[in-house]
Parts: structure tokens; C-alpha cells; sequence
């Protein structure tokens, strides 16, 4: 085997290199090749022994008079061709880049907005043909914000802002109202209304963690020495709930058409009625930069960002976000 650094590899196994090979392979003989490429057929030669002695390998059987590729000349040529149309690819993306567009786009949605909205505001953006890869991340709770702080994400989607939250820029999405759901089979579906706390105490509930990556992160609707069911999202709560492994608070428009079936049942409980607020929230341009953004005074957000945020500034856009019913 080789014993050639990779450096001295790949000044040998050029995009040129792979072309020539590639010629050969087609014409089925050096002299066509060198004819084709513009090469006298000593020059062509030397070229494929080049590549043959880095990899210590031989790339034809020259044992015929037609040029055939051996299995590793085919699997060279296999992945070379890729290699190529990757590198096509990238020279692509970065012509459409310089023209504003982001190389890639990380949303952090949290697990209260309708997935079936999501889904389909990824289809719109994806028909436009953007250069920028899109990325989405589930979250809950504070870890949807903290993915912001973090740089991980460039734009989070149903934040619960944090008392003097610097360094974001934000508009609120609306506001979900929140509703006590239980299996028809669950104790506390018989149980007289309004529900005390005392009598929610003693039925394990069904909470979502908190997807913050440092500190214990927050907690909402747990009462102190309650019996805890944690689940990594609210499809997941809903999920739980619906099999009566717990109960607990759910957006409305998640848990109504398993109310209205009769798959849940909505109680009352002497606790406030739950209505939350949440935002969407994007780096502010004084941040350090992350895909969206660039650090600077004159930084501003790229031309994919730009379209999430107009998608957002649509009245009817934020409430499918909080209204829609997802699919499961």
C-alpha cells in the first residue's frame, strides 16, 4: 500500500487527473484520449501513471489492445465523477451565495408550533431553488431561546422571551391558550370539577423537557413531589396522554380534536387558566455571526432569513403556526 501523505495524494488526483481517466475509459485507448484532451499520448501516459504509482494501484489492464479500467480504475472513476459533480456543486453554491443567500439556515422551532405548518413553509421556501440548506431543530421550553444565544440556531420559532433578552431582535407570534386533557380510562377524567391541586398531586403528569444543553433548565405545571412522565416533545406529551400514562396541559388546538372525538377529555382545575405568549426571535446584527447573520454595523440578515421573517410578518402564517392541527 501507499505510504504517501494525503497532501502528496491529491496534488496527483487533480479534477484534471480524473478527466483524463475518464477519457481513456471512453475512448478506450491512451492515443484517443490524448487526441481528445489536446495531449501528445507520452504526455497522457505519464498523467495516469502519475495517479497509478500515488495510489499504488493499476487503474487499466493493459493487457488488451482496448484500455479496460480494473475494479479499482471503476471504483476511482465511480467516485471521482462524484467528487466532481460535488465540486460543480459547491462552485454553484458559492456564485449564488455572493449574490446574499446564506449556506445554510438553522431554525430552532419549538414543539408548541404546528409541525404541519412548518412543513409546508419548507415547501414554499424549497421551490424557490435557494442555494442555502435548510436545517430544522425541535426544542422546548428555554432551550429553543438558548439555541440562539449559542449560535446554533439563526432564527427560533415560539420562544417564551426572557425578561431583558439582549442582543435579539423578536415579534411576538400570538398567544396559545392551554387546556387540561386527560384519557377517557385516566382516574381524573370521573373526577368532580374544578380539580384541585391536591387531587392532581396524586396522577403522575406528562412533561416535556426542557432541550436546554446547560443548567436544569425550566419546568411549567409541575407541582412539587408530583410523579413525572418526561417526554422529549409536546407530540410526544400528546402521545402519552392520549394512551393515559399521565395527564397534563396541551395547546388547544392539539388536544380539541381528540376532545371533540372524545379520545380526551378537557377538565377543569382550580389552577389559572394557561394562555402563553410566545415570539419568534433572530439574532440581533451586534451578535457574533452565525449563518444568518454577520458580525458588523452594516450586517443584516441573509436573503433566506429575509424570507423566513416576511413569511412570519403574515398574520395568517402565525396563527396556522399556533392554530393548525398537526399531523402525527
Amino acid at each position: 500500500m501507499t505510504n504517501k501523505p494525503p497532501a502528496a495524494l491529491r496534488n496527483v488526483l487533480t479534477p484534471e487527473a480524473l478527466g483524463l481517466i475518464d477519457a481513456v475509459h471512453r475512448t478506450g485507448s491512451m492515443a484517443a484520449a490524448a487526441r481528445e484532451s489536446g495531449l501528445v499520448p507520452s504526455a497522457l501516459t505519464y498523467r495516469i501513471r502519475q495517479v497509478e504509482d500515488a495510489l499504488d494501484v493499476l487503474l487499466f489492464d493493459r493487457s488488451s489492445r482496448r484500455a479496460q479500467l480494473t475494479d479499482a480504475g471503476k471504483e476511482l472513476l465511480r467516485e471521482g465523477n462524484r467528487v466532481l459533480l460535488e465540486l460543480d456543486s459547491i462552485a454553484n453554491r458559492v456564485k449564488r451565495v455572493a449574490t446574499g443567500w446564506e449556506p445554510q439556515l438553522t431554525l430552532a422551532v419549538d414543539s408548541i408550533i404546528s409541525r404541519t405548518t412548518m412543513m409546508e413553509l419548507c415547501e414554499a421556501f424549497f421551490a424557490l431553488g435557494p442555494p442555502t440548506r435548510l436545517k430544522l431543530r425541535e426544542e422546548a421550553l428555554s432551550g429553543t431561546l438558548q439555541t440562539l444565544y449559542s449560535g446554533q440556531a439563526d432564527l427560533a420559532i415560539g420562544v417564551v422571551l426572557e425578561p431583558g433578552s439582549r442582543g435579539l431582535q423578536s415579534k411576538v407570534l400570538g398567544s396559545l391558550r392551554f387546556v387540561y386533557a386527560v384519557a377517557p380510562h385516566h382516574p381524573l377524567a370521573q373526577a368532580a370539577e374544578p380539580v384541585t391541586d391536591d387531587m392532581l398531586l396524586q396522577h403522575r403528569v406528562v412533561a416535556v423537557a426542557d432541550s436546554v444543553q446547560r443548567g436544569s433548565g425550566m419546568t411549567v405545571g409541575l407541582l412539587g413531589g408530583q410523579d413525572v412522565f418526561t417526554v422529549p416533545g409536546m407530540l410526544a406529551k400528546l402521545d402519552a396522554q392520549l394512551r393515559g400514562l399521565g395527564a397534563g396541559f396541551l395547546p388547544e388546538y392539539l388536544a380539541r380534536p381528540h376532545i371533540d372525538t372524545g379520545r380526551l377529555v378537557e377538565k377543569a382545575v382550580a389552577q389559572l387558566p394557561r394562555v402563553v405568549r410566545v415570539s419568534y426571535a433572530w439574532r440581533d446584527k451586534g451578535m457574533s455571526s452565525v449563518a444568518g447573520l454577520s458580525e458588523g454595523s452594516d450586517s443584516k440578515p441573509g436573503r433566506a432569513l429575509q424570507w423566513w421573517l416576511q413569511q412570519l410578518d403574515n398574520p395568517i402564517t402565525r396563527r396556522a403556526l399556533l392554530e393548525r392541527q398537526q399531523y402525527t
